[in-house]
């Protein structure tokens, strides 16, 4: 028996390879470039043949729609550590939090389910067995996967994942621009000037992933989340009001200060830290990723500085919401039929239809984000002149427009 199974076995590798042959053969021909990651990949080093990824049905150029397209559950075969720790952070929750936005169904369908706006990067979210199947049947089979947005087909090399350059394609322009921070602050020039080899590999040189991923835990979150509004609220009472009055204009409170359904969408798609126990736990990782190369009293004063920016942005947030609640409020701005309260509601002003309230959505989803997203990269230039300063003028420029639709009527 014990021979049976290890002649099954053989059999088995033989016919795998075989196929594998088979497939290499056509694709040298009509995918060289697949084939030839493939060949540099850990995958081939350890006889991890087509068929294992893509199934064995597809089998000549007529039915090559066969062919399945890995998902993270085909990763999991192998990387079970991997994928349980991207199930669990902001990463899995990418394609969810981009259809949780109001406007997204309005935008052109080639840049959303094609893969050319929003959903080129917000694919690495997990997904439905319906949404992959539409998204077959739509041709645009390529955002069924997760871990080759940064472990990219077919090297799924884990040494181009761990580069900052790894990160660059998402996080980069309007209000995802960590890349750009990162990469013009001393933390990403040191890293490039290792890239070069002007810095010996022993330099201190942290990467996006050192500090985002500490000690290669997939799960990447962070202690503010992406629009840096938490709870539970702060003792100063201004920072509270301005904090209430954003997330009115975010629909997560009604105008009394209730919570409304929209709170459980942000609770699903785990954008903010909502208990002091999430926040705490996360901001203790960074500060033992940055005692690593800081004093951990300096670290901590660091962060201090990101939270007060946070305040003192919000500030300017606020007072320019309520100027457009008021104008909605007194008859001067027309309130979209939509609106349940006087509140803009800012997750559908990517189409607004004045400029007063583009400015307001470009200050918020913009700007406030550069304002805090620049301190905490440690980039002066984002954090001042792309955010702070930005914030400033689209609060004057508001308070003009709003002086003149008054002045009218």
């Amino acid at each position: 028996m014990y021979r049976l199974i290890i002649a099954l076995t053989l059999l088995c590798g033989q016919l795998a390879f075989a196929q594998s042959d088979k497939c290499i053969s056509c694709h040298t021909t009509t995918t060289p470039g697949a084939v030839a990651d493939w060949k540099l990949s850990k995958h081939a080093e350890n006889g991890i043949t087509c068929d294992v990824c893509h199934g064995s049905d597809h089998q000549n150029a007529e039915n090559f729609k066969l062919a399945k397209l890995p998902t993270p559950a085909t990763c999991n075969q192998c990387h079970e550590e991997q994928v349980t720790q991207f199930s669990r952070g902001k990463h899995a929750l990418a394609w969810a939090a981009q259809n949780a936005m109001p406007t997204i169904h309005w935008q052109p369908m080639s840049l959303i389910d094609g893969m050319k706006g929003c959903g080129a990067c917000h694919k690495i979210g997990l997904k439905s067995d319906e949404e992959i199947r539409k998204l077959k049947e739509t041709e645009s089979g390529h955002g069924v996967a997760s871990c080759d947005a940064c472990h990219t087909r077919h090297t799924f090399s884990v040494a181009e994942a761990r580069e900052p350059q790894a990160c660059q394609t998402c996080h980069m322009g309007f209000d995802h621009p960590q890349w750009e921070m990162y990469s013009s602050s001393k933390h990403g020039v040191r890293h490039g000037l290792k890239q070069l080899g002007i810095l010996p590999e022993t330099a201190a040189a942290p990467t996006c992933q050192d500090c985002h991923m500490q000690d290669g835990n997939h799960e990447v979150r962070t202690s503010w989340g992406f629009l840096a509004v938490r709870l539970p609220m702060p003792e100063d009472s201004q920072w509270t009001a301005d904090r209430v009055a954003i997330l009115q204009a975010l629909g997560v409170l009604d105008p009394t200060g209730t919570p409304t359904a929209r709170l459980d969408a942000v609770k699903g798609a785990d954008i903010a830290r909502l208990t002091q126990e999430d926040f705490d736990r996360e901001r203790n990782k960074m500060i033992a990723t940055c005692s690593k190369c800081h004093a951990e009293s300096w670290a901590k004063g660091e962060l201090a500085k990101g939270d007060d920016m946070i305040k003192q942005a919000d500030h300017l947030m606020a007072e320019a919401i309520r100027i457009v609640a008021g104008l909605y409020e007194d008859g001067l701005l027309a309130k979209p039929a939509n609106y349940s309260h006087n509140f803009p509601d800012l997750l559908t002003f990517h189409d607004a239809p004045t400029g007063i309230e583009q400015t307001l959505f470009v200050m918020f989803l913009e700007h406030r984000m550069r304002t805090f997203q620049g301190t905490f990269h440690a980039n002066p230039d984002y954090a001042l002149w792309y955010g702070w300063s930005e914030m400033q003028r689209d609060l004057t420029d508001i308070k003009e427009r709003a002086a003149e639709l008054r002045k009218k009527n």
